[in-house]
């Protein structure tokens, strides 16, 4: 089941079939006292933007946040120790690996 220490770290995100194609999504989450955060990177900059918020329930990661003027969410389930499944908006397949 995945755990906050489980989700810590880098993952690329590769969401699939978007009306703007196949994306890539590097993204960050950590937690701190207990409360999950979580960061991506929109563009080419590199620059990290900030999650609105993150949660982990019975296993799933659940982010929300703002990408390309759209406010969306994502959903993550551990697949094995390197990957993760799930959803963007419901609608879009979406694979994540962990970054070493």
């Amino acid at each position: 089941m995945g755990s906050p220490e489980y989700f810590e770290g880098k993952w690329a995100v590769t969401v699939y079939d978007t009306p703007e194609g196949t994306a890539t999504i590097p993204m960050r989450f950590e937690t701190v006292d207990g409360k999950t955060m979580g960061y991506f990177v929109e563009d080419a900059s590199g620059s990290e933007k900030e999650m609105s918020s993150v949660s982990i329930t019975d296993g799933v990661l659940t982010a929300y946040f703002n990408i390309t003027g759209y406010d969306v969410y994502l959903s993550l389930k551990k697949v094995d120790d390197e990957s993760a499944s799930g959803s963007l908006m419901d609608m879009f397949v979406t694979e994540a690996k962990k970054v070493k």
